[in-house]
């Protein structure tokens, strides 16, 4: 259905505060593209300011998917944004249009990336029996019963690492299909898509400085106020920790100053602090788990002005 060759998906990734969302758009209207939102959080409604959501101009210039499309409290994993992103760039280019990936949630881009496999829960029973079986019959047979349904995902493990040798059984169990075969499953739906990877790239004090900034526009901007109404609207929620929407960087400070924990102006430093501490990790991740060509901004236009 997809194997026909499709036009490259751009990707433009990079820590927060890099840049991405402005080259992004830039790009999407010079080539006629629509934007997929690899971010977490700009996802929910609500959370505008302290999302660095793009502002009500660009949204109407460049479609923009996977923005304003959830309520806060609505589960959305990043299983379920690979599964659909996949589906909605293959629309797109039916469409006769371009499409580019940006943002910074890792787990969201190393979904679409490499491939994700939607693997069912643990379900308790089974697991219990496989446990029992590993106890009675032991692990050996165990990973005889593996290698005989799942010949490709027991040749990664051996019969000493029984937790995942448990896992693969389960899987087996619950879905009627194995490892190998949802991992395929997975990469079919990638057919025909070719990803064109870049990371935006910058010395770590510029970026640092820019995280700075973009921080006290954030606070200039209202992100006290739209804070606060959170705070007073999902009180609830926030205390129970049950949404991780609501324990983003930018909003967890303000809400520990509304719980009158630290002052205000501490709330402003540990969201600096801690939007570095999340660059570091987004970095790391890009680096270690995920192919990507690193440029700087002006480079990156030729590469892309190459392409297209």
């Amino acid at each position: 259905m997809h194997s026909k060759a499709q036009p490259p998906v751009i990707v433009i990734l990079g820590p927060t505060a890099s840049g991405k969302s402005a080259l992004a758009l830039a790009v999407a209207k010079k080539i006629g593209a629509e934007i997929i939102s690899a971010d977490s959080r700009q996802i929910y409604r609500e959370l505008d300011i302290g999302a660095a959501k793009p502002l009500k101009e660009a949204l109407q210039e460049v479609r923009h998917h996977f923005v304003n499309e959830k309520d806060i409290g609505d589960p959305f994993t990043a299983g379920d944004f690979a599964t659909e992103t996949i589906e909605r760039i293959h629309d797109i280019h039916r469409r006769g249009k371009r499409s580019i990936i940006t943002g910074g949630s890792t787990l969201y881009l190393e979904g679409v990336l490499k491939g994700f496999t939607d693997l069912p829960p643990a379900n308790p029973e089974i697991r219990a029996r496989l446990l029992l079986e590993l106890q009675t019959i032991g692990k050996e047979r165990l990973y005889e019963k593996l290698l005989k349904r799942d010949p490709d995902q027991a040749a990664t493990l051996d019969p000493t690492k029984t937790q995942r040798l448990i896992r693969s059984l389960e899987i087996i169990e619950i879905t009627g299909m194995s490892v190998t075969e949802l991992h395929a499953k997975a990469k079919q739906r990638q057919v025909g898509l070719h990803f064109f990877t870049t990371g935006l790239s910058m010395p770590r004090e510029m970026l640092y400085q820019r995280i700075i900034q973009r921080t006290d526009e954030m606070i200039e901007a209202g992100l006290c106020n739209e804070a606060e109404l959170l705070y007073h609207k999902y009180g609830k929620l926030i205390a129970e920790r049950k949404t991780s929407a609501l324990q983003s960087v930018g909003y967890q400070e303000l809400f520990q100053y509304f719980d009158q924990k630290i002052d205000f102006d501490e709330a402003v430093r540990l969201i600096k602090q801690h939007t570095r501490n999340y660059a570091k990790r987004q970095l790391t991740f890009f680096n270690n788990r995920l192919r990507v060509n690193w440029v700087n901004t002006d480079i990156l236009w030729k590469e892309i002005e190459k392409i297209f």
